[in-house]
């Protein structure tokens, strides 16, 4: 769509069209009325009103059904009238539904009822399948690659400098371990929910028939609804376990931006490079460019995508009084935030699919640092000789060229065994690799296992 004001609904509408059906105004005036049906029914066991008869009863379920974009178009044009679109999609309602007692509809409930409970089922419904899907399809991609380099030798850097080698799966290793933990969080997202009226205080409720239970009853209707039930609050829900869920998404994309700067930079080295595609252009002037795209799209997505995270988290935790208004504008943008986020883990999962090692290039780079091998020399000198290793290696090698020569002249200078001698003269730069490929492997079997709960 050119004349789309955000790229989500225009560039990227495409890959972000799952979305829709959770953060659209469609998605929630559905929603509102799933909540208003599912109450209508639950309610009916509670004898205020003559019983719902069979065929009324038939009539509710059908729409909690086959509720339809001309539904929600018909509540939208009440809402021109109302100003008030909770209530216009109880004006709708009554005239849809045609029950013998229409002031059932919406009894007691206050707007926040309806809204923090539509949302609510909307979050829980987008973490279960769309969010964790995407994340599974980013781990599953990063165990391949990860597998194919568990024992490939690796150059690090530590402040930019080179530092002591690594393997390419143990690197990446790191954030898979990293998205294992914080994807644990997410299996076990819960949102909260209330419905308690318009202080809070099931006032209205109490009023009509103060011989029921009406907390009992509104915790066994939100349970139902698949939401911990929070009890105690004012007009509004607190949305605290709202935060939590968007301060869980802000450090998924945290552990995604550092990984897709990471493989930025791994490319520029040339440690990895990316397959290029039929027909892509790289540069309107220079044809050989092969741009890390999909990362740097990641990363600008999922930095923007934090930005509004962060605001939602500050600002939907606090409402002056029992409520105000501005929580409700600020709520129908949470799928601006969360399409960002979506859409940066979809764009280095394909950024992935291109990435490939390159370990003939890795190698050379290790080689070229002979210096590295300082750090090994020192420690296996530690329990040999009485002097500081240390000391005497970093006169040797720190800023200087250092050749596999004046590696040799060093060791035959020392007064050691024959066996420390020859442990030393056996050291390579890219045999130097500790424990990484086991580091690498044991996270994998963990990842693997993880895999099937997410």
């Amino acid at each position: 769509m050119l004349d789309a004001i955000s790229p989500l609904d225009g560039r990227y509408a495409s890959a972000t069209a799952p979305l829709r059906e959770f953060f659209s105004e469609f998605a929630l005036i559905r929603a509102r009325a799933h909540i208003e049906l599912r109450y209508l029914l639950e309610f009916d066991s509670t004898g205020v009103f003559p019983r719902l008869t069979a065929e009324e009863r038939m009539r509710i379920e059908a729409l909690e059904i086959s509720f339809a974009a001309d539904d929600a178009d018909k509540v939208k044009a009440a809402e021109k009238i109302t100003r008030h679109d909770v209530k216009a999609l109880e004006f709708f309602l009554r005239d849809r539904l045609s029950l013998a007692a229409p002031n059932r509809i919406h009894f007691g409930l206050t707007s926040e009822d309806v809204n923090n409970l539509a949302y609510g089922i909307l979050l829980d419904s987008f973490v279960r399948t769309v969010q964790r899907p995407a994340m599974k399809n980013l781990l599953g991609k990063l165990i391949e690659i990860c597998e194919g380099g568990a024992a490939q030798p690796f150059p690090t850097r530590t402040h930019g400098q080179a530092a002591s080698p690594s393997t390419a799966g143990k690197e990446l290793a790191v954030y898979i371990e990293r998205f294992r933990r914080l994807g644990e969080k997410l299996v076990n997202v819960r949102f909260m929910g209330k419905c308690n009226g318009a202080t809070g205080t099931w006032a209205s409720w109490n009023a009509a028939d103060p011989s029921l239970d009406w907390p009992g009853f509104f915790e066994r209707f939100v349970a139902g609804l698949g939401l911990d039930f929070n009890p105690v609050t004012t007009q509004i829900e607190d949305h605290d376990s709202w935060a939590a869920y968007f301060n869980l998404v802000r450090q998924c994309n945290n552990v995604l931006i550092d990984l897709d700067q990471d493989i930025w930079l791994w490319l520029m080295e040339g440690w990895y490079c990316e397959e290029a595609a039929a027909g892509e252009i790289g540069s309107s002037t220079m044809p050989h460019k092969v741009n890390p795209i999909r990362f740097e799209n990641s990363e600008g997505n999922l930095l923007l995508a934090n930005a509004l995270l962060g605001f939602f988290s500050d600002k939907l935790c606090r409402s002056r009084l029992q409520r105000d208004l501005s929580d409700s504008t600020v709520s129908r943008n949470i799928g601006v935030a969360l399409g960002h986020s979506y859409l940066g883990f979809i764009e280095t999962t394909h950024g992935l699919e291109r990435l490939r090692l390159r370990p003939e290039r890795c190698i050379q780079d290790l080689e070229r640092h002979l210096e590295l091998l300082a750090e090994p020399v020192q420690t296996i000198l530690r329990p040999a000789i009485q002097a500081d290793p240390y000391v005497l290696l970093k006169e040797l090698t720190r800023g200087k060229n250092f050749s596999r020569a004046d590696l040799e002249r060093f060791i035959a200078g020392l007064e050691v065994t024959s066996e420390v001698s020859v442990k030393l003269l056996n050291l390579t730069v890219s045999g130097y690799i500790g424990l990484a490929e086991r580091i690498c492997r044991e996270e994998l079997e963990r990842a693997r296992a993880f895999l099937k709960t997410l």
